[in-house]
């Protein structure tokens, strides 16, 4: 088998992509796309007539809105190729709006039901803000699914997982990027930092029984995957599904949950004070938290100059 059959023994695979025939290539049971993905996307000639569409049949709405089911658009096609989930994300510009984060939830599931694309088959991606957890706990106990992204950092996965949400996705190679940049030094198996935050957070859970899955994203690397087989979900580009479907490295489990019961980690109580301590203390996970959700918006708003030069 190659990597990426040996992978899949170990943990469920989705692709981070917006490209269908990436998806129809590598059969994952999931796939994640954001903001930038569907802005990358729509600037392909396979996928234009999509926004064109969007634009052709909602002009009279805002662009918010025409945006809105752009993205269900796509995640209507996504749910025709793969048997699993397909994750939507709320506009970044959101990211400490907790009412309307909620909205913005509603509204999308709305629409892919409309659609007749079911809410079990999605998830609603929102920002790993004190504001956006909450969000999410609302949302939650109304039966929408969410996955939390720009997750760096224990004290966001404590709280996404408090708040009952369904999945996070702590960015792997965003973490790397950071250490790398910082400490000038090159980072490989398990003493890459990004790996290490995701097993420190993946033992957590496990250790205190917490349903919420975790799902790596934001990887680099190859290494970085085969470090964390056994992970409940991992979110991989189209160029690194590739690299593991060319090689038949051997890959071993490293994640279980009898091993994060032999973990050394303690229980954490969080309350608003704290976790913004936490994270505040954490540069890292503040830099990249700041960083991510501004790249977030402004890709967002270029989407947005697309569809109003369409009108």
């Amino acid at each position: 088998m190659n990597q990426l059959e040996q992978l899949k023994q170990y943990t469920t695979i989705v692709a981070d992509t917006g490209d269908f025939q990436a998806m129809k290539a590598f059969a994952p049971r999931d796939a994640t796309t954001n903001p930038s993905l569907i802005l990358k996307a729509v600037q392909k000639d396979e996928y234009r007539p999509l926004l064109e569409q969007a634009v052709r049949d909602h002009g009279s709405k805002s662009t918010g809105d025409i945006i809105d089911r752009l993205l269900v658009a796509f995640g209507r096609e996504i749910v025709k190729i793969i048997p699993g989930r397909v994750s939507t994300e709320t506009d970044a510009r959101l990211s400490f709006d907790t009412e309307g984060t909620i909205a913005k939830g509603r509204e999308l599931i709305r629409l892919y039901e409309q659609a007749d694309v079911p809410r079990e088959r999605v998830l609603i991606k929102i920002a790993s803000t004190w504001e956006g957890i909450r969000a999410a706990e609302v949302l939650e106990k109304e039966g929408i699914r969410c996955n939390m992204t720009l997750l760096f950092s224990l004290p966001q996965a404590i709280a996404c997982a408090e708040a009952g949400a369904q999945l996070i996705s702590p960015f792997v190679g965003r973490i790397y990027d950071w250490y790398k940049k910082s400490t000038g030094e090159e980072y490989t198996g398990e003493n890459d930092p990004g790996v290490q935050s995701v097993k420190r957070i993946y033992n957590y859970y496990r250790k205190f029984g917490y349903k919420t899955e975790v799902m790596g994203a934001s990887f680099r690397n190859t290494s970085q995957l085969t470090e964390l087989a056994g992970c409940d979900l991992l979110t991989i580009s189209p160029e690194l599904l590739q690299k593991l479907a060319e090689t038949d490295a051997p890959v071993t489990r490293k994640l279980s949950s009898e091993s994060a019961q032999a973990s050394d980690l303690e229980k954490l109580s969080l309350d608003e004070k704290t976790f913004r301590l936490m994270v505040n203390d954490d540069a890292m996970a503040t830099e990249k938290l700041a960083e991510g959700i501004r790249l977030f918006c402004a890709d967002a708003i270029k989407l947005e100059k697309m569809v109003d030069a369409l009108r």
